[in-house]
């Protein structure tokens, strides 16, 4: 009798084909390529996403002036493939988009240990191509309102919604069984399907052909279907920030420097905009955030700079007084102990002002899944693999998933298959767990090998950079896989 009382208060859930958790550049592009595609555009596509896409929306019709501080590099191969698979890129704001031709990296322990990477050496123009994240979304949801526009689209996107539940329909008798019956109107789907059931904080449940995880690393998507993801956390963070430089740096050249406490970048931004990736630990994060704004800039300019060593008195004295302006005498009478020349020529333009308000700071972690699949189930970005950003490789890995997972799904398409078996999605993860695999470690051992002080080590690895910087065939290998070639 109770059980007859709880199916009289429920409504009938939708039924998609599929579902994308998730709103950030890996979900909307895979909406985008999946609404694309003319094998897949007939699908029935619901994305989810728990925040607000205002500000995203905002972002294509009024862009700040200055830039916001999640920026990533993206290779060629990702912006061809949003080109000419998306064709969302040409909706990108292109003013606020800065390409580079080259990287130089060098050891803090060893300023002649260092490689200096040109694309154009082996005939390319662009390595990779600096962006910030909300532009990326920005032209994606642009593109997705173009495709809305055709009759039957199929499209929907649900912003601040959040998932409250996912249900396996074979446990939907138990589910039922436990109902509380003063809880009216909750959504049941077809307990004869084993397609899972989304319930959302709107009080509706889609029931889905294909579930997508986009959903980033506390991916709700992956516990569902029981994936284990494996890692660890590397004790150090991530400060990133908008700076401005002493004038526009036309050598178009990203800048890394190997420091213990971990990798310091500069890279390239429109005139004399960049943004640094600094990674440290959590002592120096928290100086980094707390140090006087006008302290700052010239913070960094050491840092890419000074020995090790006198880098850590400075930080002895912020960490005492976040606002002792003494040490900007420190940092300029240490750095007039350098040749001008030199300065000019090897190292990047001295940092002259923090743009207000984007200085923020994020754990750095490395983890993967033991599989990007289960039945019914696909993860994509973060939600399958977090890397140490030294590679600037995190939003590239992403993309390449997307390709990866609507390639497998149009040959499944095309053999009349059902989207969600196994059978189909076994392709995607044959095709893009092995690569990133590979990605997550050998950037995970660079890290390793850079943030040490242990000296035998330190020596092996300047004679490494030295050698390696004069072997043309190697870095051009390593070249053509930084830039997705």
């Amino acid at each position: 009798m109770n059980f007859i009382r709880t199916l009289a208060t429920r409504t009938a859930a939708k039924f998609q084909d599929v579902v994308i958790i998730g709103g950030g550049p890996a979900g909307l592009t895979l909406m985008s390529a999946l609404k694309t595609s003319p094998k897949l555009k007939h699908l029935q596509c619901t994305l989810i996403e728990g925040q607000s896409l205002d500000s995203v929306r905002e972002f294509e019709v009024n862009p700040p002036e200055n830039y916001t501080n999640r920026i990533v590099s993206l290779t060629p191969k990702s912006i061809e493939f949003m080109q000419h698979r998306i064709g969302n890129w040409e909706y990108a704001h292109q003013d606020r988009v800065r390409e580079y031709d080259g990287i130089i990296a060098y050891d803090s322990q060893d300023a002649s240990a260092r490689i200096e990477f040109d694309i154009t050496s082996i005939g390319k123009d662009t390595l990779a191509t600096m962006c910030e994240v909300i532009n990326i979304q920005s032209s994606l949801l642009r593109r997705l309102e173009e495709l809305s526009a055709q009759p039957t689209s199929g499209i929907e996107i649900l912003d601040s919604t959040k998932v409250t539940e996912i249900i396996n329909p074979l446990e939907e008798t138990r589910d039922l069984e436990n109902h509380d019956l003063n809880q009216p109107n909750v959504a049941i789907g077809n307990p004869n399907l084993d397609w899972p059931i989304v319930k959302l904080s709107n009080g509706e449940s889609i029931q889905t052909r294909l579930l997508i995880g986009a959903d980033g690393y506390n991916s709700p998507v992956r516990k569902y279907a029981h994936i284990e993801s494996r890692g660890w956390q590397y004790n150090r963070f991530g400060v990133v920030a908008c700076i401005k430089l002493q004038y526009e740096d036309f050598r178009s050249v990203g800048w890394q420097r190997f420091l213990t406490t971990g990798p310091l970048a500069i890279l390239p931004l429109t005139e004399d905009n960049a943004t640094i990736v600094w990674s440290s630990t959590p002592e120096l994060s928290n100086i980094l955030l707390k140090v006087n704004e006008a302290i700052f800039p010239h913070l960094v300019t050491a840092a890419m700079v000074l020995e090790e060593v006198d880098l850590n008195y400075i930080y002895s004295v912020l960490e005492e007084d976040p606002n002792d302006f003494s040490v900007l005498k420190d940092i300029e009478w240490r750095l007039s102990k350098f040749d001008s020349r030199t300065l000019e020529e090897s190292y990047p333009l001295p940092v002259l002002e923090l743009v207000p308000n984007t200085r923020a700071k994020f754990p750095l972690k490395m983890s993967h899944a033991d599989t990007y699949i289960a039945p019914r189930v696909a993860l994509v970005g973060d939600a399958a693999h977090t890397i140490h950003p030294l590679a600037g490789q995190g939003l590239n890995m992403g993309q390449s998933d997307v390709a990866a997972l609507v390639d497998a799904l149009e040959q499944g398409a095309s053999r009349g298959m059902d989207l969600g078996s196994t059978l189909v999605l076994e392709e995607y993860n044959a095709n893009a767990w092995p690569a990133n695999h590979a990605m997550l470690g050998v950037c995970d051992k660079l890290h390793k090998i850079f943030s040490t002080d242990f000296y035998p080590l330190v020596l092996a690895r300047g004679a490494g950079m030295k050698g390696l910087n004069m072997f043309g065939s190697v870095k051009d290998l390593m070249m053509k896989l930084v830039s997705g070639r």
